[in-house]
Formats: C-alpha cells, sequence, structure tokens
C-alpha cells in the first residue's frame, strides 16, 4: 500500500500510513524494511519509499531506529536520497546524539552517497555542538576536495559557535573572511556577533555593530533590537533601554512579548510602576496577549513595591485571560506576602497551590521558613522544614542560616544548635553568615565565652569574620560589664584584617563609660580619629554624659568644646547631661546657661528639669 501512495504521489497518505508501522508496537525495524524491500522487488516500485521511511523515523523521534534502518538498506542495497540522509543527520545532531550522526555520516560516505552543502552545515553543526570547533578547518578541507564548498550558513554556524563559547575575535576574524570568499554577511551574521558581545558584557562594542549593520544596508530585526534591550535591562539601565525600543519603533521593526517583558521587568524592578504599566497597556493594544511570564514581572513589581492588593489584583487578571500560574508566579506572590508579614495568606496561598497540583519547589519552602521565622513562629517554620525533606528537598546553608537565626531571636539556642549539627552532618559547612547569626545568638544571651569559642573555631577554618560578627561580639563582651575583654578582642579581630568602624568604638566607648572608666574610654576616642574616624554626636554624648555623671564637669566640658571644634553641634541629649550633671554639682548657674543655651537652639528641655 505504501508504495502504492508514493506512485500515485500521494505522499501524506503514504507518510501516515508508514508512521502506523513504525509507532506499532512489537514490529521490529527489519520487519519494516524487508517488508517494503520485499514489494519493492516484486513490483519495481519507487524507491523513493525507503526515503520516506527513514523521514518518517525521524518524524515519529525514533532516529536510533531511523539509524537502523538506514544500515538495514544499504546492506541489501537499496538506495537512500542524500536528502533522507540529511534529515536524519539533521535529527541526530539536534537532539544532541553527535556520536551516532557522526556513524551515519560515515556509512553514507563509503555507499558513495553524493554529498550536499545541507550535508556540510549538518556536519559542521555537530562539529560545534561537540565543542570541536578546531577540528572545522580540517572537515571543510574533507570537503572540498569531495566537491562540496561552504555556503553564508556554514560561516554563520561558525560565527555563532565562537560567540557562544565567548572567543568573539575569532567570530570577527570569520565574518571579515567572508568576502574573500565572495559572501556578505546577513542579518543573522550581525545577529550572532550582536548576541555574542551583549553575553560577554560588551554592550558598547555589540552598538558599534548595529552602526555597521545600518551603514551596510542591514535593517535590524526583532531578534536584534530584543538582544540589545535584554542586556540594557540587565544592567538596569532605563534610559537605553528606551533609546533602543524607541529606535526600534521608529525603524518599524515590531516589538514582540520578548521585548515588552524586558522594558516592563526593567521598570518594575526600579519602582516605575507607571511606565511599565504604561507599556502593559501599549502591549495589549498591539494585539499581544500577555503571557505568565508577564504577569509575573508585574505581580513582582507590585509585590516589591509592598503593594500586595495590586498584586492579587493582577493575579485575578492573569486567571481570568486563561493563564496558568506556575511555581515560580506562586513563589512571587508568596515571597511578597512574607516580606509583608500576612502569614495567614501565605498559607492559603501554599494550599491553593497544592491543590491545583503545582509543586512546591526549594524556593517555595525556604521563603516560607524566612516569612514564619521573621514573626517568630518557629513551630511552624520547623514544620515546614520537617516536610521539605521528607519530599526530598534538600535545604542548603540559607534555608539552615534562616531557621538558626530564627530560633537565636527567640532564645532558644539548644534548638540552633541542633540545627547548626543537623546542617554540619548534611555535608553543608557553615558560612561567615552562619557563624555570625550563632554569634550573636549567644552574645543576645550573655554566653560570651561560647561566642568567643566560635569566633575563634571561625578563624581556624580560614572564614574570616565580616566587621558586623566582631562588633556583636564586642558589644556581647560590654553588655556583660567585660570592657578590658572587649578591647583585647577590637586587638585580636584588627590582627584579622577586619577593620573597626564608628559601631566598633562606639560600643566599646559606651562599655567603658557604664563601667565608669572614662580615661579609658576618652584615650579610645584619640585612638579613633588616629585611624581616620571621625567621632560621632553619639560617640561625644555617650563619653560627656559619663563624666556627667561622675560629676566631673571639666572633663564634660573638655569634649564639648571638643565636639564643637570638630564641627558637630549639641543636640538634645548633649545638653540634658551637661545640665543634669552641673544640677547634681549644686552648680545651678552653669546649669541655667546650658538651659537657656539649649532653648536657643530649639530643643525642649526635659520634663524632669
Amino acid at each position: 500500500m505504501a508504495h502504492i501512495l508514493v506512485s500515485s504521489r500521494r505522499l501524506s497518505d503514504a507518510q501516515s500510513l508508514v508512521l502506523r508501522m513504525v509507532r506499532k508496537s512489537g514490529v521490529l525495524r527489519v520487519e519494516v524494511v524487508e517488508s517494503l524491500a520485499l514489494v519493492c522487488d516484486r513490483l519495481g516500485s519507487n524507491s523513493s519509499v525507503f526515503d520516506l521511511l527513514i523521514r518518517t523515523y525521524v518524524q515519529a523521534r525514533k532516529l536510533r531506529e531511523g539509524s537502523e534502518a538506514f544500515r538495514l538498506l544499504r546492506s541489501k542495497g537499496f538506495p537512500v536520497s542524500i536528502n533522507a540522509c540529511n534529515s536524519l543527520l539533521g535529527g541526530l545532531v539536534k537532539v544532541g546524539w553527535v556520536d551516532l550522526a557522526w556513524e551515519v555520516y560515515g556509512e553514507v560516505v563509503r555507499s558513495g552517497i553524493g554529498l550536499n552543502v545541507y550535508t556540510l552545515n549538518i556536519m559542521v553543526n555537530a562539529l560545534c555542538k561537540d565543542g570541536k570547533i578546531d577540528s572545522v578547518d580540517l572537515f571543510l578541507s574533507d570537503m572540498k576536495e569531495k566537491g562540496v564548498f561552504p555556503d553564508i550558513v556554514t560561516y554563520n554556524t561558525l560565527i555563532n559557535a565562537y560567540c557562544l563559547e565567548g572567543l568573539i575575535d575569532e567570530a570577527f576574524d570569520v565574518m571579515h573572511s567572508m568576502s574573500d570568499k565572495g559572501l556578505k554577511p546577513g542579518i543573522f551574521t550581525y545577529n550572532a556577533i550582536i548576541n555574542g558581545l551583549c553575553k560577554n558584557r560588551k554592550y558598547g562594542r555589540a552598538k558599534e555593530v548595529l552602526e555597521e549593520m545600518l551603514r551596510n544596508g542591514l535593517c535590524p530585526d526583532t531578534a536584534t533590537y530584543n538582544t540589545l534591550l535584554a542586556e540594557s535591562c540587565r544592567k538596569d539601565n532605563i534610559s537605553e533601554a528606551e533609546e533602543i525600543f524607541n529606535e526600534m519603533l521608529h525603524r518599524g521593526v515590531v516589538p514582540d512579548l520578548f521585548s515588552f517583558s524586558s522594558l516592563i521587568g526593567v521598570f518594575m524592578r526600579n519602582g516605575h510602576l507607571d511606565k511599565a504599566l504604561l507599556h502593559f497597556g501599549n502591549m495589549k493594544k498591539a494585539s499581544l496577549v500577555p503571557d505568565n511570564v508577564i504577569y509575573t514581572i508585574l505581580i513582582d513589581g507590585y509585590c516589591r513595591n509592598g503593594t500586595m492588593s495590586e498584586a492579587l489584583k493582577m493575579r485575578d487578571e492573569m486567571l481570568e485571560r486563561g493563564c496558568v500560574m506556575d511555581v515560580v508566579t506562586y513563589n512571587t506572590i508568596l515571597n511578597g506576602l512574607c516580606r509583608e508579614k500576612m502569614l495567614a495568606d501565605a498559607n492559603e496561598l501554599f494550599n491553593e497551590m497544592v491543590e491545583r497540583g503545582v509543586f512546591p519547589d526549594f524556593y517555595t519552602f525556604t521563603t516560607l521558613i524566612h516569612g514564619y521565622c521573621k514573626v517568630g513562629n518557629m513551630n511552624k517554620a520547623l514544620g515546614l522544614f520537617e516536610t521539605m525533606t521528607q519530599r526530598n528537598l534538600k535545604p542548603d546553608i540559607v534555608t539552615y542560616n534562616t531557621l538558626i537565626d530564627g530560633f537565636c531571636k527567640v532564645g532558644e539556642m539548644e534548638k540552633a544548635e541542633e540545627l547548626w549539627d543537623d546542617m554540619i552532618s548534611r555535608g553543608i559547612s557553615p558560612n561567615h553568615i552562619s557563624y555570625g547569626i550563632l554569634i550573636n545568638g549567644f552574645c543576645s544571651m550573655g554566653h560570651v565565652s561560647e561566642a568567643f569559642r566560635l569566633w575563634d573555631e571561625m578563624v581556624e577554618k580560614g572564614i574570616k569574620p565580616s566587621l558586623v560578627t566582631c562588633n556583636t561580639v564586642v558589644k556581647g563582651y560590654c553588655r556583660s560589664g567585660n570592657a578590658l575583654k572587649a578591647d583585647d578582642f577590637l586587638s585580636k579581630m584588627m590582627s584579622k584584617g577586619v577593620v573597626p568602624d564608628g559601631i566598633t568604638y562606639n560600643t566599646l566607648i559606651n562599655g567603658y563609660v557604664k563601667e565608669e572608666n572614662m580615661d579609658k574610654a576618652f584615650v579610645l576616642i584619640n585612638k579613633m580619629e588616629r585611624q581616620g574616624l571621625l567621632p560621632d554626636i553619639i560617640t561625644y554624648n555617650v563619653i560627656l554624659n559619663g563624666f556627667c555623671r561622675e560629676g566631673r564637669m571639666k572633663g564634660a566640658e573638655l569634649i564639648l568644646r571638643k565636639m564643637i571644634e570638630k564641627g558637630i553641634n549639641p543636640d538634645r541629649s548633649t545638653y540634658t547631661s551637661l545640665i543634669n550633671g552641673h544640677v547634681s554639682q549644686d552648680n545651678l548657674k552653669a546649669a541655667f546657661q546650658f538651659h537657656d543655651e539649649m532653648l536657643q537652639r530649639g530643643y525642649v528641655p526635659d520634663d524632669k528639669f
């Protein structure tokens, strides 16, 4: 029947019949080939039925079977055209079965089937896909000996491959060599170069290539502008993105969904909701139907802006237009709800997600865990963590850090340590953030020795502590009345390359003041200045208040003069300390002087005074 249909030029019907044959379960390739071969022998039918067989295997995506059928046909001496061979080779290369493609190519060559430029281009693509660009020249030389020469597609394939590998100079060399072969670079050539330059963060050069393209009389297409638009949006360069989009419209190039999604995305990320919605409206006016990607971008923008009601309205519009919410859309809304501490709504959405058959992923659970930790609901956070692991979703360092931080903040240090041990048992090494969280937890509970033990452990492992972590230890020592130990720690942290900041010194100065060690506190101000750090109003107020509480008013007024010399004006706290200090020493005249000065500067005195 297949032979009859082919002979009658009813190729579509013939292919449908052969397709049913190759898809029929239990029918071997050899049986299909032999049945067609037998009829061909008896009837002397058109051998193009064998081409049809090979093409059908390719269409059915049964490429391995198609390769075996080709071998069987050749072994029985039945002809297969180069076009059918190219179809098989192209299919194999497309799915990445490059080794099998070369095996079939070898058989094609040995069979004496005449190769053509399509064969050449398919196999050049195979070499490029396999990362063997260096072998292309040798292959082209071999093809020239066979009388087959490269065309513009060959060069475009090579240029694209070089660009994907980041070998931009080599791509330019190939493009410039095209003219020597009488070939002129086309839109695809330039698009490949522009895409390669943008991917390698060479946007300025990409714009130059666009200008060259225009000088050569080629009109950029949507793909050209989309590449430039995507890169300018990636860099959050809004003015450049608008310029590219406007040029696109000016030249009559029609933007597509990708163009609008890039532009809407950059506007939403940077808080330009009005512009994003304007382009969203323009997109719909252009009869482009928004997809779930566009809607998710808009929803994310509203979530970032904290306007969850608008985000949910956009979600409703999305569903009304027949778009399906995927895990990315759900995660986007969940993240927004958690950020706004709307955990009841987040839980409801999570349940809806599961009911609709959308599987929560790693990001879903981590987002919810972070949300519950943020509000101190550690039971719920831990429950989600357990569900996550039961679903074989492996928590990472971020998940553990979030949970450990949550337990530290509610003072459950034992549970925090349990999670720490569990994290290590799973082969996840704590990073500087992990150590900082646990150190802060111990310091908050007054367990400074434990915090310091962790600091030592971190340093021994070669993990450089952050300034925030070091400041936490300083604060912990000072809070427990060990300013001297905090001072020793300051020297230690500096020896590890951590440079103290104003917060470090203010914390330590405050620690000495609380312990009534004013001399040490005063020394620290000078040390701070020597290191290029300027004491601020907080620094001066802390030490000035310390002198006043001790009744050392000369020292307090020395600090006052020093701060004024440095261009720092006293504030309400400064005057309150000075007034209280002089009152405690029965020096009412001085107290009233500062009281009047305080009023002149527009500060309201403490009612107690």
